[in-house]
């Protein structure tokens, strides 16, 4: 069966594109993490001048504090740490922020924030919030609720709650509601902030034929307000302690695969539903975004299941999901889905079969095509109009630095396979590759446009530490940097 929509044209079929790979809490700024601020505004205007169209980043979930945008706390909230200050100042909603620039001075602004906002219900953002609560009921007060009980309890994970909390008993449920309404209160207008100044942002990228490009982690973290309030949904015990959780099997790069430890989808239930909660979390990443990457694609057609019991991946097995009725049923629900299959590893014929029946674009990564196989599928001439093509990911090391580990004899044979002059130093001849591919999207980390090596990653897989923390500051971009990269723009109908 295909699509509903036959006529419905994905949104990166329509012309050749180039971007930037770049999240948010990488711009530069006094915070510990970017913020939707000028900053943010200026990249945008630096994507225009550049010839660039797309900006893609990471999930914008609200982390735990590890800070990976991988484990949010929902499907739906987003990270509160990104709120520009400025933005509040402009609107009269802070006074002076005179708070020290660490994320307990972000949070004393935000605080500060709420209260002059409370103290002033003539303001016309009054009206605007009321409805944001409204239109977002879904998920904002409860999110609100499992957030201020989470404080309460000094940030436990909910299955670690009283059985009365865990279970979310009526009576418990409803006294906590009367007791922490403030706090409640308080996330929901924090939420509605980021959601205005996120709705402005956007707005002005697509005043600047720039397309905001998402992520979507295809499991949620066990520890958030979704498997809390959804239980039902997932494979989980009755104390709420996960009975499968997901990863992937042994592999090239681990003797043991890897255990991520989120919870499975009981997808029989969900689809007793007719995929409700994936439309309402699917519906929020539309109003972010133009365009989505659904992480881990693969785990649509079939996921490596794994008792939560066992210490490693080695003992999991492969089960069917449904991702065709699940995939049907949003098309259905919002017709030409602007979304790209993170098709990386290995991949059967029936995930490809699934992301070509709705017609979702696929990744290739330049890093992975130089190991000597002419029919490597990464390699450039293998590629097609369908596919997002990149130097690297956030997942992989800078391309000066990846290309500098190479033994002399690798680095020769990607020179001369490229047929570039060893003049034309790296990442450009990557770069160039990735332009002239015919795949409809060209994306670079900026790391590479800036000719960045090691130490610059933003993710080393595996490891928990001294991840997610890359920040780029504006001395860095050099003042030809726009011209050359929209010249090779023009030059590869970019």
């Amino acid at each position: 069966m295909l699509p509903t929509d036959k006529k419905a044209v994905h949104i990166l079929h329509q012309r050749r594109r180039a971007g930037v790979l770049l999240h948010p809490t990488s711009l530069p700024g006094p915070y510990p993490r970017g913020l939707i601020c000028h900053d943010a505004y200026r990249f945008i205007e630096f994507l225009a001048q550049s010839g660039m169209s797309v900006w893609q980043m990471l999930p914008l979930g609200v982390t735990h504090q590890d800070f990976s945008p991988y484990q949010a706390l929902s499907a739906h909230a987003c990270e509160t740490s990104m709120i520009s200050i400025d933005w509040l100042q402009d609107r009269g909603l802070l006074k002076v922020d005179n708070t020290d620039s660490n994320f307990k001075g972000h949070e004393q602004c935000l605080r500060s924030c709420w209260e002059l906002f409370k103290s002033n219900k003539k303001s016309s953002l009054h009206k605007q919030y009321e409805s944001f609560n409204e239109q977002q009921s879904y998920w904002l007060q409860d999110y609100s609720l499992f957030m201020a009980i989470r404080d309460q309890q000094k940030l436990k994970p909910w299955f670690e709650w009283s059985d009365d909390l865990r279970d979310r008993d009526k009576n418990v449920i409803k006294a906590a509601k009367k007791k922490l309404s403030s706090e409640i209160d308080y996330y929901q207008f924090t939420q509605f902030i980021f959601f205005q100044q996120w709705q402005d942002l956007k707005k002005y990228a697509a005043k600047h034929d720039v397309l905001l490009f998402g992520d979507l982690p295809i499991y949620v973290s066990h520890d958030s307000a979704d498997v809390w309030l959804h239980p039902e949904l997932f494979m989980l015990e009755k104390d709420g302690r996960a009975r499968y959780v997901a990863g992937v099997p042994p592999d090239y790069f681990s003797e043991t695969g890897q255990r991520w430890g989120n919870p499975q989808y009981d997808w029989a239930a969900m689809q007793n539903d007719q995929f409700d909660w994936w439309k309402h979390r699917i519906k929020t990443q539309i109003e972010l975004f133009d365009v989505i990457r659904v992480d881990h694609f693969r785990g649509f057609e079939a996921y490596w299941e794994i008792e939560a019991k066992a210490e490693t991946a080695i003992d999991g097995r492969w089960v069917n999901a449904p991702g065709r009725e699940l995939l049907q049923a949003l098309n259905e629900e919002f017709h030409a889905l602007p979304l790209v299959a993170e098709d990386l590893g290995t991949i059967t014929d029936e995930v490809i079969e699934l992301r070509d029946q709705f017609n979702l674009p696929g990744m290739k990564v330049l890093q992975f095509a130089f190991d000597g196989n002419p029919k490597n599928i990464y390699l450039p001439p293998h590629h097609d109009f369908h596919s997002v093509i990149y130097t690297g990911t956030h997942d992989n090391d800078t391309t000066v630095s990846w290309y500098e580990q190479l033994p002399q004899q690798d680095r020769d044979y990607i020179y001369n396979y490229l047929n570039f002059d060893l003049n034309d130093r790296m990442p450009w001849p990557l770069i160039k590759s990735a332009l002239s591919s015919v795949g409809c999207l060209a994306v670079f980390p900026l790391q590479d446009i800036l000719s960045l090596g090691k130490g610059h990653r933003m993710n080393t897989p595996g490891t928990t530490e001294d991840n997610w923390q890359w920040r780029f500051n504006w001395d860095q971009i050099d003042a030809k940097l726009s011209d050359k990269l929209s010249s090779l723009c023009q030059r590869y109908d970019r």
